[in-house]
Formats: C-alpha cells, sequence, structure tokens
C-alpha cells in the first residue's frame, strides 16, 4: 500500500502528538481526533489545568492515550 492509500489511524499509530492551546476549543477537537487516530497526545495548556484534565479525561475514557502538561509555547 503505498503512503497515499495509508488511513490516518495507520499513520498516528505509535506515535506522540503534541497539540498546543488543546485544553479547549478547536486545539481540544484536534487532540480528540488525533486520539481517536492512534495517537498518544499531550495536551497542552498555558492556563486552564482544569480544562486541561476534562481533555485528557475524555480522551482516555473513549479509549486513548493522553497527558496534560503546561507550557507556554509562545517563545520558542
Amino acid at each position: 500500500m503505498s503512503q497515499s492509500q495509508t488511513t490516518i489511524p495507520a499513520l498516528l499509530t505509535d506515535k506522540v502528538a503534541i497539540v498546543t492551546g488543546s485544553s479547549r476549543g478547536l486545539g481540544a477537537q484536534i487532540a480528540q481526533q488525533m486520539a481517536a487516530a492512534g495517537a498518544s497526545v499531550c495536551v497542552n495548556y498555558l492556563n486552564s489545568k482544569k480544562a486541561a484534565e476534562t481533555v485528557v479525561a475524555n480522551i482516555k475514557a473513549a479509549g486513548g492515550q493522553a497527558f496534560a502538561y503546561q507550557g507556554d509555547v509562545t517563545n520558542l
């Protein structure tokens, strides 16, 4: 199977995704979709620890792997 024929879940299995700003909104949705596609997800947040932990709990409840990590990535 060529890479263009490979499904997204196959591409993300055994991969780690770091999703910045993923404690809410679009970032949270991206983190959840990446987890659903097989990635282990780092839910990055700046101030919203409780919200990030909720995203992690939702991912784990759906059978995925995730953890929350606080960090400012604005000046990397």
